[in-house]
């Protein structure tokens, strides 16, 4: 093999973000609360979504540390230089950000892949899934679409 080899992360970031469909290696994430209980901070899978997105930046390098919650991922990106584009504008490796279902508070967090569809995490089948970009009849709102320049 050459000694001039070069890293093509934005390629093997893509790679992985499709590769991680059916996985359900992002299922738990444990923390140890004030009275010494330790618990699955993101429920079995449930709420997933942001301990996927991160662990795969973080992997790469494009965000300081995994997380358990949107609101710190998104601190997280913006930090990091993940920078706002419009949602007309989004492309290949975006990070998106939907409002919550219905009433329902709970924003959700995934990766853009193009063609009108994304990967994130399915609450109901607790693994990751590739889905249509506004879950099909739910037509979930796309509020937040970030992009890192520079890979």
């Amino acid at each position: 093999m050459s000694e001039n080899v070069e890293r093509l992360n934005f390629k093997s970031y893509l790679a992985m973000i499709h590769n991680s469909v059916g996985t359900e290696m992002f299922r738990n994430f444990y923390v140890r609360i004030d009275d010494g209980l330790i618990i699955d901070a993101i429920g079995d899978g449930e709420n997933a979504c942001a301990f996927f997105v991160t662990s795969v930046l973080h992997l790469f390098g494009k965000l300081n540390g995994m997380h358990a919650t949107i609101t710190k991922a998104i601190k997280d990106l913006e930090e990091s230089g993940w920078v706002r584009v419009d949602k007309s504008d989004m492309a290949p490796g975006d990070v998106l950000v939907w409002a919550g279902r219905d009433n329902d508070s709970s924003r959700h967090i995934g990766f853009y892949v193009g063609e009108n569809e994304a990967v994130s995490t399915s609450s109901s089948q607790h693994k990751v899934a590739r889905h249509d970009v506004h879950f099909g009849k739910l037509q979930r709102d796309i509020t937040a679409v970030y992009r890192m320049k520079i890979w």
